[in-house]
């Protein structure tokens, strides 16, 4: 069993370490937030965000049969709340049940 003085080095080195990891980010980030780019791509990169997963989750869909329909109905709904209310947590929530129940009574095979 390692002595009292090993452990104790070995605890303040793994603390120095993850310390200093965590807060590495903090320190590589603060000179960024007055750069021009990065103020344009925070306010467009949300956006292409979920451009990109859109896409994404609807790539497979077999537009040739009915049951392709519930994602585009859930999708339709999920943007039209979005417009109506501004309310990202309602729309996600009505999308995902509307999908939900349609695709498991509606489009059920």
């Amino acid at each position: 069993m390692p002595d009292a003085r090993y452990a104790v080095a070995a605890v303040v080195i793994t603390a120095a370490v993850t310390w200093t990891l965590r807060a590495l980010p903090f320190a590589a980030l603060a000179p960024l937030r007055a750069s021009g780019t990065v103020q344009y791509l925070s306010t467009r990169m949300p956006a292409g965000v979920m451009l990109i997963l859109v896409v994404y989750c609807l790539r497979d869909i077999p537009l040739t049969q009915p049951r392709a329909l519930a994602p585009v109905v859930a999708l339709a709904v999920t943007v039209g709340l979005h417009l109506w209310r501004r309310n990202a947590l309602l729309s996600i929530v009505g999308g995902t049940a509307v999908h939900v129940i349609l695709a498991s009574t509606v489009f059920a095979t």
